[in-house]
């Protein structure tokens, strides 16, 4: 049996990247072969080993043969007669089709250290139309090698726009959806992902919610880039370039659905657009069985962050109430997080991808007052159940008043 690594740990190394993990690709071996040298079964669809000692993943090298719709309707087969070239012909691009030998020879039938060279994302074979899953996957290595000048190849995007005229993209299970587009939110450049998706036409089937954004303007004294689609995607870059965590990086992309329902009467002005952008928000989350977390801190900024924006413009009793809708008293670490996307929202605009966004002292330092006054201050005083949270509440916003009021008055 010979053993080869493949896919990313080659292309990366090429790219001068340091690998995530090494994949290993093993010809002219069985089954049988691979346990009898220790090897640990673990594939589920096709035959693949953990390696006795490092643990990487050895998979024995396979064909592929479309049986049914979808990205689970293929036939492998695997045997100790299929070559090299032919598994690497099943890969989705040239520059995750390359091989090297124990040797360090490299192996290149398909062209990819030349795409490589070029910068350009191009598929294999034909092949590449029968599992929709690569449309996600070549919009989500455009987002992450797009800082290195990748593109994607035109004969490329027709054929992810014939995966999408065909409906294959509709046979794609959320789990899956979730998997690509949540890494894809984590690269260097996440709005990239979107476009791409976008431009061959999956976007309008896989989220039409942020699909409808584009075209929709905003007021261009608040928003100089107008389209809100734009601004869609500048959010998830800005939070991209603050190094965020994934529930700030969703929140941003979703956070401004409701002006998808503005009436167009309206434009470029949409009052109340954050109330209707909860459910939608909420409704995303749902379909595409978006983690809890992630969900959550999408809701509350969705709902709240234009109050953020205006926060120093609010009365003791209306910040009170805002800093618990924040969980700032009771999960500090979810109130950063929603601070963080309110950044990315006010950063995702044209010409202020570099302001400064002084929201969040405020609202740092007005939680520290609030915290103040405590239940044990109250208690002693003789009062009991529900009154004791009102007394406390009183006690807050008296606190926050005396600390506004004291403030200078270009900061209250």
């Amino acid at each position: 049996m010979k053993h080869y690594l493949v896919g990313g740990a080659v292309r990366d190394r090429l790219l001068g990247l340091e690998p995530a993990e090494r994949d290993w690709v093993v010809v002219g071996a069985t089954p049988d072969q691979m346990r009898a040298a220790g090897y640990q079964p673990v594939g589920q669809d096709f035959p693949v080993f953990l390696h006795p000692d490092t643990k990487e993943e050895h998979a024995l090298a396979r064909t592929e043969r479309k049986s049914a719709p979808g990205y689970r309707g293929f036939v492998f087969h695997a045997d100790p007669g299929v070559t090299l070239e032919d598994d690497l012909r099943r890969r989705d691009l040239t520059i995750n089709a390359i091989a090297e030998d124990e040797d360090g020879v490299l192996i290149d039938p398909y062209g990819g250290r030349q795409d490589i060279a070029a910068r350009v994302l191009r598929h294999v074979s034909e092949a590449f139309v029968e599992d929709p899953v690569r449309v996600l996957r070549v919009a989500r290595f455009h987002a992450r090698f797009a800082h290195l000048g990748f593109r994607v190849a035109d004969e490329t995007l027709a054929l992810m726009r014939r995966i999408v005229d065909d409906g294959e993209i509709d046979h794609l299970v959320p789990e899956r959806v979730w998997k690509e587009m949540s890494r894809a939110l984590m690269s260097e450049r996440p709005g990239v992902f979107f476009d791409t998706l976008r431009a061959c036409g999956a976007l309008a089937r896989i989220l039409p919610e942020v699909d409808a954004l584009f075209g929709v303007p905003q007021r261009a004294d608040y928003h100089p880039e107008i389209d809100t689609g734009v601004h869609t995607l500048m959010c998830v870059d800005a939070a991209a370039r603050a190094g965020t965590s994934l529930p700030v990086r969703y929140a941003a992309l979703v956070h401004d659905l409701g002006k998808g329902l503005t009436p167009a009467a309206e434009w470029p002005s949409h009052k109340m657009h954050e109330h209707r952008g909860v459910p939608l928000v909420e409704g995303v989350s749902a379909r595409l069985r978006v983690p809890a977390l992630c969900r959550d801190i999408a809701v509350v900024h969705t709902r709240e962050h234009l109050n953020v924006h205006r926060v120093r413009e609010l009365k003791a009793s209306t910040l009170h109430d805002l800093i618990e809708r924040l969980g700032a008293l009771r999960q500090p670490d979810r109130f950063t997080l929603i601070l963080q996307a309110c950044e990315s929202d006010a950063r995702g605009r044209l010409g202020f991808e570099d302001s400064e966004y002084p929201q969040t002292d405020y609202l740092r330092e007005a939680a520290k007052v609030a915290r103040g006054p405590q239940a044990r201050d109250v208690i002693p005083l003789g009062y009991e159940g529900a009154a004791i949270g009102e007394q406390l509440r009183l006690r807050r916003i008296a606190a926050l008043r005396d600390w506004q009021a004291a403030l200078p008055r270009e900061s209250a």
